[in-house]
């Protein structure tokens, strides 16, 4: 995928182009036979869905301020399709999980994503998200979100800038396309159990 003449403060173009190792990837296993229908079709309803992806709103601290600016009119993630933020999460596809998780508050956030729909997806911003951040040795925080509910992106920083989350945004987009949406939930282990998440249930 060719990217050109990026306006992102702080980013150059050159930046975008170092991601195109999973559309070589998926090249290579097409050459092996694809039903030609089925994969144009896949690819159709990929394209569909990374370009109407409806977040949660959910955030705990400063990282949500960073997720409001990416919807205020300088960065506009409506361009990418993303700008219907639900309440529900019976109507969202993804969650922003913008802030830090402390043990009291990761039951609520295990059953927001629970009652999600499939496909669904996790976006962990900030550092305290991924991480537990500068309070990481507190007796109360959850060290990364990933020991709750599995994440589908990491956006690093302290806030990250709302540059940053576009990036991640983009990120997630180019995983949404690369999906075999005839076989989903393709989603990622559990740490603890080794098992993937339908197998949970």
């Amino acid at each position: 995928m060719e990217v050109k003449n990026i306006k992102i403060k702080n980013m150059k173009t050159e930046d975008f182009n170092d991601n195109e190792y999973l559309e070589k990837y998926v090249e290579e296993l097409k050459k092996g036979g694809v039903n030609v229908a089925v994969g144009v079709l896949d690819d159709l309803i990929n394209w569909g869905r990374s370009n109407s992806v409806w977040p949660l709103t959910f955030a705990t601290s400063c990282c949500g301020i960073e997720f409001m600016c990416v919807g205020a009119a300088r960065t506009d993630f409506a361009r990418f399709g993303w700008e219907v933020t639900r309440n529900s999460p019976r109507q969202a596809d993804v969650v922003f999980v913008a802030g830090t998780i402390v043990h009291k508050m990761a039951p609520v956030l295990k059953r927001l994503y629970d009652q999600m729909a499939e496909p669904k997806y996790v976006l962990a911003v900030g550092s305290c998200a991924i991480s537990g951040g500068p309070f990481k040795d507190s007796y109360h925080v959850v060290r990364g979100v990933n020991e709750v509910i599995p994440v589908d992106v990491y956006v690093p920083g302290c806030p990250p800038r709302p540059d940053a989350m576009l990036y991640g945004m983009m990120q997630m987009q180019r995983k949404m396309k690369l999906e075999n949406f005839f076989k989903l939930p393709n989603k990622p282990t559990i740490p603890d159990t080794g098992k993937s998440e339908g197998e949970n249930k």
